[in-house]
C-alpha cells in the first residue's frame, strides 16, 4: 500500500492540524490578494514563470499538482529574492474534449467547461499556488477569442492565412481535420481512430515562410530548453538542403518540378514517381489510355484508405501503376517512365521525385518490383581522397568485369543485391561530372542547371503550413464572410468579435461539416460595405491557435482595446521560466514560437523567441504505469488534498525524486510530509527568544547548517533541484530540534534563527505551515513576501570534512580532515590510519589518487 493512503491522525501528526492551518491563512491571502504582480510604481527586477495552463475536462489531476507546484516554487523563490514577480492562471477551455463530453452526456458545452473551470479553480486554491488571481483568462470567452480572431485578420493581411484545397488528415471518429502535429503514428492523438486523407478545402496559417528562422533560432535556446526537446522540434522542422529541377514530361505544357538532396545523381534516374493523391497524377493519368485511368483510379481508392505511416514503411511491398507517360531528364535529355506510387507524398516537396534507384532504397526496392533500370553513378569505393581510380562502365553504368569477390563496385551492384549504394564516393557515367565528390559534383550540376535555365539551388522542408480549420462547434469562429461568387472578405474589426450562436437547436455530433453550418440565422449575414448576401465561414479554429499566444494575454487581461499591451510585453516579456508536458514539444512549443515571430514582425514584440527557459516535469504514474480513467488506476487531486491538506502533499511530490523523472505515487509520502511540517511547526512553538535577539551569539554548529542552506537554496531551486532543497531543510530542522534538546535549549539565539530560515524556504513548498511558523515566531504576515537574508561568508567556511579513502574502489575508511589540507598531508594520514592498513593487509599500494580534502583513492596488486 502507498504510504500516502491514509491520513495520519491528530496524535500522529503531533496536534498539527493541517487543514485548520490551510483554512486560516488561505482566507488571509484572499482578502490581502499579497501576490498580484507589481505595476509601473514596483521597482523591483521583473520575472514572469508560467506553468501551461490546464484544460478543464474534469478535476485537476496529479499531473497538474505536479506542473502547479514546481512553477510556484520558483515563483516563490523569485519573491524572497526581490522580484517583481508575474504568476497567472488561465483555462484553454476551447476544442474537442469539451465537445466530446457534452455530446455523451446531452450536456451544453458551455455548461460543462465553466463547471468543471469552478471545480479547478478551487482545487488550486486550496493547493495553496501563489497565483495572480486578478489576471484570469478563459479562451472560451468572446473577451479572449475576439482577439484570436484579429490575430488570424492580421495575419491575413500579411498574406500568412490563406485557404487551399489539398488532401488533409482526417478523423473519421471526431469528424475533423487533423493538423500532421496532430496525427501520432497515423491515429488521431485525441481519440485514437486511424487517420485517413479526404481532399478538402481549408485555411492555413503559412508557417512554412518561418522555417528557417524557426529552425536556426533554436541555437538561442541551447542550454536553456531540454535537448530532447530542441531535437524534436528540428526534426519536425526537417530542412533539407538540395535543388530544384525542372523535368518536362511529354504531351503536357510548363515544367514539373522536383526537390532532391542529391542533384548529383541525375545521370542515375531511370524513371519518375508522382504521389498518387496529388493534382499531378490525376492530371497525367487523364491523358493516358482508358485501361490506365481504371487502374489509377482503383489504386488512388486504395491509397486513400492508407495512412502516412503505412504510405512511409520500408517493409512493406512497393506499389504503383505506370501512367503511359514520359518524363524528360534535363541532364541527358532520356525519357524516364512515370509512375504513381504511393511511396511518395503529395505534400513532399512538389509530390514528385526522380527516382534514382541505384542510390536510394525505396527506389531500389521499387525498381526490382517492376524490373526497372538500375544504374550506378556513384562509385561507393572509390576513395574521396588522393587518386582517382579510373573504372570502365558499359552504357547501363555497371562496371565492366571488375573482379568478383575482391570488395570492388561489382560485388556491391544494387540491381543484384538489393541494398542500394548511399555512402560517399566518386561520380562516374555521368558525363563532366566523373571523378568529382559528392559535394563538388552538387555545386557542379547545380551550376549546369541554372545556366540551362532548368533548375536551382533550393531548400525543402519536412514542416507543412499550419491547417486551422476544424468542422466543430466549440471554438473561435472563423472571422470571414464568403459570396456565391466565391469571394472571400475578412470580417471588419468593428464587428469583432464574431460570436458563437446558442448551442440550442444545433446538432453537435460530428458528421463531417461543422454543426455551425446549422445555425441559418448566424451563417447568413450581407457584406459590410455592399449589403449584398454573404455567409460567415462555417469552421472554427483549432485550439492551438488560442494557446500559442496567451501569455501575451496575461500581461492585460482585461484591455477591450488591444490584444495585449505592447508596452506591458517589453517589460515582461518573454516568459523567464516556462513549464510543461514534452507532450508539447511540438505542437505547442513550434506555434507559440511562429506567433511570437509573427508579432515581431509586426513590430508588436521586441522578442523573437516566447519562452526564455524551459522545464518538462516527468509523470506520475501508479504502480509503474501512467494513470487513466480506462484503467482505473487514478489518484485523484482533491482527495489526496482532503485526505492529508495541500502542504503534505506539495512537500511529497517535491522530495519524491528529480523534476523532470517519472514518480510513481507509491513511493510517494505524504504520511512522511505531514511528520516532517509538524516536526517544523513543532520547532517554531518551542522557540523562546525574542525577535531582536543576537543571532551571533548562538551555537556556531547550526548557525552553519542554516547559513549553508541560505546560501545554497536560491542555486538548488534555479536548477529546479527541489527534492534537494526539502532535504536540506529536513536536515536543518533536525539539527535544530537537536540544539533545542541537548545544546543551550530554545533561548539560544541560533534556534531561533535556524526556526526563521525554515520559515522562509519551507514557504516554497508548504505556504499555510511557513505563513503559521512565521506567525509563531512573532511576526507579521506574510513570509511569502519577505526577501531572504543573505549568508554570512564567514559561515560557510568549512572548519573540518570528512574525506573518503577507496581501496580499489571500494571505501574502506572515512576521515575528518582540516578543510584546507593539501595532496601530500591527506595522503598521509589515509596511508597511516588503522582501518586502511587492515585493509591493505600485505598487497602494496601502486597508485594514490588525491583529491583534497574529500578523496584519496589507492589501487594495489
Amino acid at each position: 500500500m502507498s504510504q500516502s493512503s491514509a491520513p495520519l491522525t491528530a496524535a500522529d501528526s503531533g496536534g498539527y492540524d493541517a487543514h485548520a492551518v490551510q483554512t486560516k491563512w488561505q482566507d488571509r491571502w484572499a482578502k490581502a490578494d499579497p501576490f498580484r504582480a507589481g505595476d509601473d510604481t514596483d521597482t523591483r527586477p521583473r520575472k514572469y514563470v508560467l506553468a501551461m495552463f490546464p484544460y478543464p475536462s474534469g478535476d485537476l489531476h496529479m499531473g497538474h499538482a505536479e506542473n502547479y507546484l514546481y512553477s510556484d516554487i520558483v515563483a516563490r523563490s523569485w519573491r524572497h529574492r526581490g522580484y517583481n514577480v508575474l504568476n497567472p492562471i488561465g483555462w484553454d477551455s476551447f476544442g474537442l474534449p469539451a465537445e466530446n463530453a457534452a455530446i455523451q452526456r446531452g450536456a451544453n458545452p458551455v455548461t460543462w467547461t465553466y463547471e468543471n473551470i469552478a471545480q479547478q479553480r478551487e482545487s488550486l486554491k486550496d493547493y495553496g499556488v501563489s497565483f495572480d488571481w486578478s489576471r484570469v483568462l478563459h479562451t472560451s470567452d468572446p473577451e479572449y477569442y475576439r482577439w484570436n480572431q484579429w490575430l488570424f485578420q492580421k495575419l491575413y493581411e500579411r498574406g500568412l492565412a490563406y485557404r487551399k484545397e489539398s488532401p488533409v488528415n482526417w478523423c473519421p471518429n471526431d469528424q475533423t481535420v487533423l493538423a500532421n502535429e496532430q496525427v501520432v503514428d497515423g491515429h488521431c492523438e485525441r481519440c485514437g481512430a486511424e487517420v485517413v486523407k479526404k481532399k478538402l478545402t481549408q485555411w492555413y496559417f503559412r508557417i512554412t515562410d518561418y522555417a528557417d528562422r524557426l529552425l536556426d533560432d533554436l541555437n538561442q535556446l541551447e542550454g536553456f530548453w531540454p535537448q530532447k526537446v530542441i531535437q524534436m522540434q528540428r526534426n519536425w522542422i526537417g530542412r533539407s538542403v538540395g535543388a530544384d529541377i525542372d523535368f518536362e514530361i511529354e504531351g503536357r505544357e510548363g515544367a514539373v518540378t522536383v526537390f532532391s538532396t542529391r542533384p548529383d545523381t541525375l545521370h542515375g534516374a531511370t524513371f519518375f514517381v508522382v504521389a498518387p493523391d496529388s493534382d499531378l497524377a490525376a492530371e497525367l493519368a487523364a491523358g493516358s489510355s482508358a485501361d490506365v485511368q481504371a487502374r489509377f483510379k482503383k489504386y488512388l481508392e486504395g491509397v486513400q484508405r492508407e495512412s502516412e505511416i503505412e504510405r512511409q514503411s520500408t517493409d512493406r511491398p512497393k506499389t504503383g501503376v505506370f501512367l503511359e507517360r514520359y518524363a524528360i531528364n534535363p541532364v541527358n535529355g532520356e525519357r524516364l517512365p512515370v509512375w504513381a506510387a504511393d511511396y511518395v507524398l503529395a505534400d513532399y516537396g512538389h509530390g514528385a521525385v526522380m527516382a534514382v534507384p541505384a542510390h536510394d532504397q525505396r527506389d531500389l526496392d521499387f525498381a526490382r518490383a517492376f524490373d526497372l533500370p538500375v544504374k550506378v553513378v556513384v562509385d561507393t569505393t572509390a576513395p574521396i581522397t588522393g587518386a582517382i581510380p579510373v573504372i570502365e562502365v558499359d552504357d547501363d553504368g555497371v562496371p565492366i568485369d571488375p573482379g568478383a569477390g575482391d570488395g570492388s563496385l561489382d560485388d556491391l551492384d544494387p540491381a543484384r543485391t538489393g541494398i542500394a549504394l548511399t555512402g560517399e564516393g566518386r561520380m562516374i557515367n555521368s558525363g563532366s561530372l566523373d571523378g568529382l565528390s559528392k559535394r563538388n559534383a552538387i555545386a557542379r550540376v547545380i551550376e549546369q542547371l541554372e545556366a540551362a535555365g532548368k533548375g536551382h539551388a533550393s531548400k525543402s522542408f519536412r514542416l507543412r503550413d499550419w491547417l486551422i480549420s476544424r468542422q466543430r462547434y466549440w471554438g473561435t469562429p472563423i472571422p470571414m464572410l464568403h459570396g456565391d461568387d466565391g469571394t472571400i472578405i475578412p470580417v471588419p474589426d468593428e464587428q469583432l468579435p464574431v460570436l458563437l450562436p446558442s448551442v440550442e437547436g444545433l446538432d453537435l455530433k460530428p458528421k463531417g461539416t461543422s454543426p455551425l453550418g446549422g445555425a441559418t440565422e448566424w451563417v447568413n449575414t450581407t457584406d459590410p460595405a455592399t449589403g449584398a448576401p454573404m455567409h460567415r465561414d462555417h469552421d472554427t479554429m483549432d485550439t492551438f491557435v488560442d494557446s500559442s499566444w496567451y501569455f501575451l494575454r496575461y500581461l492585460s487581461p482585461k484591455d477591450a482595446g488591444e490584444a495585449f499591451s505592447s508596452r506591458e510585453a517589453d517589460k515582461w516579456g518573454p516568459v523567464d521560466f516556462y513549464i510543461g508536458g514534452v507532450e508539447h514539444a511540438i505542437l505547442h512549443l513550434l506555434y507559440a514560437r511562429f506567433i511570437t515571430k509573427a508579432l515581431f514582425d509586426m513590430g508588436l514584440v521586441d522578442f523573437t523567441e516566447p519562452f526564455s527557459s524551459l522545464i518538462n516535469q516527468g509523470m506520475v504514474i501508479l504502480g509503474g504505469s501512467k494513470m487513466s480513467k480506462s484503467k482505473g488506476n487514478l489518484v485523484l487531486f482533491q482527495e489526496e488534498l482532503d485526505a492529508h491538506g495541500a502542504d503534505a502533499l506539495r512537500v511529497a511530490l517535491a522530495f519524491a525524486g528529480p523534476v523532470e523523472d517519472d514518480k510513481d505515487w507509491d513511493d510517494v509520502s505524504t504520511t512522511g510530509a505531514t511528520k516532517f511540517l509538524a516536526r517544523a511547526l513543532r520547532v517554531a512553538h518551542d522557540v523562546t527568544s525574542d525577535p531582536d535577539v543576537v543571532w551571533k551569539d548562538g551555537d556556531p554548529a547550526l548557525r552553519r547548517v542554516t547559513h549553508r542552506l541560505l546560501a545554497d537554496a536560491p542555486a538548488l531551486v534555479e536548477q529546479t533541484k527541489f527534492n534537494v532543497v526539502v532535504a536540506r531543510l529536513m536536515e536543518l530542522v533536525n539539527a535544530t530540534r537537536k540544539t533545542i534538546d541537548t545544546g543551550a535549549g530554545p533561548a539560544d539565539p541560533a534556534v531561533r534563527e535556524a526556526a526563521e530560515v525554515v520559515a522562509m524556504v519551507l514557504d516554497l513548498f508548504a505556504p499555510h505551515t511557513a505563513e503559521e511558523m512565521w506567525e509563531v515566531l512573532g511576526y507579521e504576515p506574510f513570509v511569502g513576501l519577505v526577501t531572504w537574508r543573505q549568508a554570512d561568508p564567514m559561515l560557510l567556511v568549512e572548519e573540518s570534512v570528512t574525506a573518503v579513502v577507496q581501496i580499489d574502489g571500494k571505501v574502506r575508511a572515512t576521515l575528518e580532515v582540516p578543510a584546507r589540507i593539501d595532496g601530500p598531508a591527506l595522503e598521509a594520514l589515509a596511508r597511516s590510519d588503522a582501518r586502511v592498513l587492515k585493509s591493505l593487509g600485505d598487497r602494496e599500494i601502486v597508485r594514490a589518487i588525491v583529491r583534497p580534502p574529500k578523496v584519496v583513492s589507492f589501487s594495489t596488486r
